[in-house]
């Protein structure tokens, strides 16, 4: 579980780290600057974000939004002094949001939040940009199938759009004869499905010559990218697998069109 805290009183920052250090969360603190925490965000598999609202240079209120906006799974705790209700927010922010860790901490209330993080997380993260990898729980899943790893690949490509048996045949197996080839794409299924179960995922239907995909409690860069233009994308996605450039000229154009916003 991963978790960003943005305050810019050093003491709540220390008294929060206090507060939580015998939870398995990987932190990361920033005070008030908001160039640098989109910034993160954007480039790791943050859970949530626990976020004051009323600092210097950074109101809490309107940077949820952007990073709801980066991660549309994004939960958010507010931090604060105020008498700030969920009747205060905007409708987006308050559908990511579990409530107020009103100051000074609360213990109790504090590990309620850290436990409803947890459940929420999602049961696979998946990088795409450079190589191509997937973690359960942390923890990198090794696939006993090269192919089936790249047919997984491949699936997640399509966003959540069934995969049909003969487009995965086309871009894994164009060599082989057909018949061949329907044979080394269901131990591919096999395997792939295999990988994922043991791994405590089940995300992958077969049915018909087709190949679908649950994405419900999967993160992926991919995806985000695709939806905010902000992310870790520096020019190759799923560099291993030959099919892969055929989607180099959209994340390019997403790339140059926010470089493009960014510097207006």
């Amino acid at each position: 579980m991963k978790i960003v805290v943005i305050d810019d009183e050093m003491c709540a920052l220390q008294s929060f780290l206090t507060e939580s250090i015998s939870y398995d969360v990987e932190y990361k603190f920033f005070t008030d600057n908001e160039d640098a925490i989109i910034d993160y965000v954007a480039k790791n598999n943050v859970d949530a974000v626990f976020t004051d609202i009323g600092m210097p240079s950074v109101n809490g209120l309107d940077l949820a939004q952007k990073l709801i906006g980066l991660r549309g799974d994004m939960a958010i705790v507010f931090i604060t002094g105020m008498p700030v209700t969920m009747s205060d927010l905007s409708e987006k922010v308050r559908a990511n949001t579990l409530g107020f860790l009103y100051k000074p901490y609360n213990t109790d209330r504090l590990a309620e939040f850290l436990n409803m993080i947890k459940k929420r997380s999602p049961a696979l993260t998946v990088t795409m940009f450079d190589g191509f990898d997937c973690f359960a729980d942390g923890k990198l899943i090794l696939f006993t199938s090269a192919k089936a790893k790249e047919l997984f690949a491949l699936l997640l490509t399509y966003n959540g759009k069934g995969l049909p048996m003969t487009d995965a045949i086309t871009r894994l197996w164009e060599n082989a004869d057909v018949e061949k080839a329907k044979i080394l794409y269901r131990n591919a299924v096999f395997r792939l499905r295999k990988t994922l179960s043991a791994a405590g995922i089940n995300c992958v239907g077969y049915e018909r010559a087709m190949l679908t995909l649950d994405k419900t409690n999967i993160s992926c860069d991919y995806w985000d990218y695709l939806r905010s233009g902000v992310g870790a994308y520096r020019g190759e996605f799923c560099k291993n697998y030959d099919w892969s450039i055929e989607y180099l000229p959209e994340l390019d154009w997403i790339a140059e069109r926010s470089a493009h916003g960014r510097t207006e």
